[in-house]
């Protein structure tokens, strides 16, 4: 079952990375502004850098200093990468880690384009095609590493958690935003494909995630509800075809306005909204600061 999950995650973020989703549409910068981005931060970077995948900004806490070597894990098309760039300086390095092929070809572009503070390109960023719990850096090489919504998708979480373990240097950290669970799921969203690509049926339950990352070594573990409305997400599609209400297993219906959208949007988009349409998803997850530190 794990491997037709990462299949399916890869294949559906796969054509997200191709359908030119980017901040000059609102729908698309009216997210990364929900979950923290401000404007000048959007500006800063490509436009196809930011696709309103995120679920919160992990460079906010991530504490980045001038000269630190930082990991990003699912990097996307780069925006905490070339944002992370910026922080460390030319003498650090932001180095984006994807399973995506289309992802890191998208990444890869934008970072011929992106530019640091005194308007040079930025020539400490990287990117590499790996799983994230398989990863290129050595051992305990590592200052920093972050994640954005992107840990929940991982079916095998022990192992997606130990990896930062073992990249980061004794006293490094992981700064992540993620999805995680307050209660559980109702079994027709936690036995759904589809859900889970869309970052709520992967989704551990709070608790569960704090004592995953003990397990696997990390100490001073803090996992923080932003209490950010995940219903923002319905935004990213464009409205078409009607859909039914459904309102089952105890979640709450949200209002529905007609529906839905074009072509061009992709199959992962459409899903999450579709969910959100049916369900308040507030109700069983949250957007979280993840905090946590490699013992020295």
């Amino acid at each position: 079952m794990s491997k037709t999950i990462e299949n399916a995650v890869r294949s559906k973020y796969g054509s997200v990375a191709v359908r030119g989703l980017s901040s000059e549409q609102s729908s698309v910068h009216a997210v990364a502004e929900a979950v923290g981005y401000s404007p000048d931060e959007l500006a800063s970077i490509p436009a196809e850098a930011n696709m309103g995948l995120s679920c919160g900004k992990p460079t906010a806490t991530a504490n980045l200093r001038p000269g630190e070597v930082m990991v990003d894990l699912g990097s996307g098309g780069g925006l905490d990468v070339f944002l992370a760039a910026r922080k460390v300086g030319p003498v650090g390095r932001a180095i984006g880690i994807d399973m995506t092929p289309e992802m890191i070809e998208l990444a890869r572009k934008n970072a011929a384009r992106a530019t640091g503070p005194d308007g040079a390109t930025l020539a400490n960023v990287e990117f590499h095609h790996a799983t994230i719990d398989r990863m290129p850096p050595a051992d305990a090489t590592v200052d920093c590493v972050i994640s954005n919504c992107v840990l929940n998708l991982v079916p095998e979480k022990p192992a997606a958690f130990r990896e930062p373990v073992r990249i980061l240097k004794p006293g490094g950290r992981l700064a992540a935003s993620d999805i995680a669970l307050k209660r559980r799921l109702p079994p027709e969203v936690a036995g759904d494909l589809m859900a889970y690509v869309g970052c709520i049926a992967g989704a551990i339950l709070i608790d569960d995630y704090r004592q995953a990352l003990i397990d696997a070594g990390f100490a001073h573990v803090e996992i923080v509800d932003t209490g950010s409305d995940l219903n923002v997400y319905a935004k990213l599609e464009n409205q078409s075809t009607c859909c039914q209400p459904a309102g089952q297993g105890g979640l709450a219906v949200v209002e529905r306005s007609s529906c839905c959208g074009t072509a061009n949007t992709p199959q992962l988009i459409e899903n999450l909204a579709d969910l959100i349409r049916h369900y308040d998803v507030n109700d069983f997850a949250a957007s979280v600061k993840v905090y946590a530190v490699k013992p020295r």
